[in-house]
């Protein structure tokens, strides 16, 4: 009859022993080093972030509101009433403080073109940024044309023409975006190049054939602002009977 020596049995015994305090210690250790690198989860094992780790991701998330889309977003706020006063100053019509009016007005121009594209080419898409960002572009081309009715530069019919659309469009999507979103056509876009051009040719003080080529640029702004409006008007309302229709048939899915 052949077995095992009681000495090696014990030994045996011994060893595995060992090795379960072993890998005991090291678990030990292992749940200290990851409580200090690592987010403290729940109790039951599921994986979820304390609240600490919340109130973190949220403060980052807040702090990612100063990004350079948004700080360009606010310059154009600023220079809203900077350029109205520059207009404004000696009356109005004087020529190098219109020139300056300008140069205001352009800078606010080019940070349009520029904060939107960073923020969709680097994601810095932000809550604030959706609001501020339209409300900059109005405000800016709202008071040079206030500026420029009021002082008799441009038919106040014009100003009301062009302010009307944009206010209407803006209302317009926010009434619809239950059923999606309106795109930027190019005719939009456009449209907005051309309304630039024109009302930064007549915030200078222009004459001769300049002032008789403005007058042209300022008219096929206010064709493109008007035909674009209807597109844009044309687009809600195919919008909202897809939105319609694809509820009633979801509905009817899934009362069947």
């Amino acid at each position: 009859m052949t077995g095992v020596p009681a000495s090696a049995a014990g030994g045996s015994s011994g060893a595995q022993g060992a090795r379960g305090s072993a890998a005991a210690a090291d678990g030990a250790r292992s749940e200290v080093s990851g409580s200090a690198s690592g987010p403290a989860t729940a109790p039951d094992g599921g994986g979820k972030p304390a609240r600490g780790g919340k109130i973190a991701a949220a403060a980052v998330n807040q702090a990612s509101v100063w990004n350079v889309a948004n700080l360009l977003t606010m310059l154009r706020l600023l220079l809203v009433p900077g350029f109205v006063a520059l207009m404004l100053t000696n009356g109005g019509y004087d020529p190098a403080w219109r020139s300056v009016a300008w140069a205001a007005f352009a800078i606010a121009m080019i940070t349009d073109l520029f904060d939107g594209h960073l923020a969709r080419t680097y994601n810095l898409v932000t809550d604030f940024g959706k609001i501020a960002d339209p409300i900059a572009d109005k405000a800016i081309m709202g008071a040079a044309l206030v500026c420029l009715s009021a002082l008799g530069d441009l038919p106040w019919w014009v100003t009301a023409v062009i302010l009307g659309r944009e206010l209407g469009i803006t209302l317009l999507r926010f009434l619809v975006i239950r059923y999606g979103v309106i795109p930027a056509s190019r005719g939009g876009k456009l449209k907005t190049l051309t309304q630039g051009v024109a009302v930064g040719m007549y915030v200078l003080a222009l004459t001769g054939w300049l002032a008789t080529l403005r007058f042209w640029v300022m008219a096929v702004a206010v064709v493109l602002t008007v035909v674009t409006g209807l597109d844009y008007v044309r687009q809600a309302i195919v919008l909202r009977r897809r939105g319609i229709a694809e509820r009633a048939a979801a509905l009817e899915e899934k009362e069947a």
